[in-house]
């Protein structure tokens, strides 16, 4: 009878479990700065809970994370090159491109110095230069992430960049390659997000040169067009970029990292 018994309970177990609505999904496509950050520890559960939905998070490159979009592969960007944004919106794969947040880059280096840069008050320009004159290692993510979209357009603005050799490409997310800096004791250009996340283990580098207006990050979230693909979620991927911008969610990216790092790891754009 106890048999008969277990077997019944578990039947109706399974049963009700079956006949339970499926979680609504999104697939997000993000940064690995985002996520090596842990922002999305904080942010994407009240978002789960509130909408009763499981989040895929897909945390490449922001290039990577576009061209998931443009192949229907995601519901939902969040992303951090400008550039980039406004021509997949202006191509017809995303609505709009929405601000959320930014902090900024940062140029970090050996402790021993050997461009010699991070003289008070010079220009980015200047400290630019000054690596790639001295051939100092320099490690670059050399992944089309928005953290290597801004390096190339660093280098730029100098005309040249270091030579074979001296320059690293990681092809790896920002936690990777600042890993990598720190073993080969070269500068990187890093977000300041997973910089105050890892500097502690980032023991053999310090902050060189920050600032500067060049260097600002701004993030933003675009939604993938429904009417290009009609399977994306866009219902779900339209409620969590108006989470990401609503009083709630401003505020979970206002106070992330302050009492651990005494800083903000980023700064809302609509609710200041």
């Amino acid at each position: 009878m106890s048999r008969i018994k277990k077997f019944i309970g578990l039947f109706l177990l399974i049963t009700t479990a079956l006949s339970l609505p499926a979680k609504d999904k999104m697939i997000l496509a993000s940064t690995t700065s985002t996520m090596d950050s842990g922002l999305f520890d904080v942010l994407i559960p009240p978002f789960e809970q509130k909408y009763d939905c499981q989040v895929k998070v897909i945390a490449v490159g922001t290039g990577q994370a576009m061209r998931l979009g443009r192949d229907g592969n995601a519901d939902v960007l969040l992303v951090h090159d400008r550039a980039s944004e406004e021509a997949f919106v202006a191509e017809g794969f995303g609505l709009e491109r929405l601000p959320v947040m930014h902090n900024d880059f940062l140029i970090v280096g050996p402790k021993s110095n050997p461009a010699g840069i991070g003289v008070k008050g010079e220009a980015l320009s200047s400290a630019l230069k000054k690596i790639v004159e001295s051939q100092s290692p320099f490690v670059s993510r050399g992944d089309d992430s928005g953290t290597h979209k801004m390096e190339l357009r660093l280098w730029a603005l100098v005309g040249a960049r270091p030579g074979e050799g001296a320059y690293i490409e990681s092809g790896s997310g920002m936690e990777v390659s600042l890993r990598i800096a720190n073993e080969k004791k070269a500068y990187c250009l890093v977000d300041r997000a997973t910089w105050l996340s890892h500097q502690k283990e980032s023991d053999a580098l310090q902050e060189m040169l920050s600032g500067s207006s060049e260097l600002f990050n701004p993030y933003a979230v675009i939604v993938v067009s429904a009417a290009r693909f009609k399977w994306v979620n866009h219902k779900l991927a339209q409620a969590f970029a108006d989470f990401l911008r609503s009083e709630q969610g401003q505020n979970i990216i206002r106070h992330y990292g302050v009492e651990q790092f005494g800083s903000p790891l980023y700064f809302p754009d609509v609710i200041r």
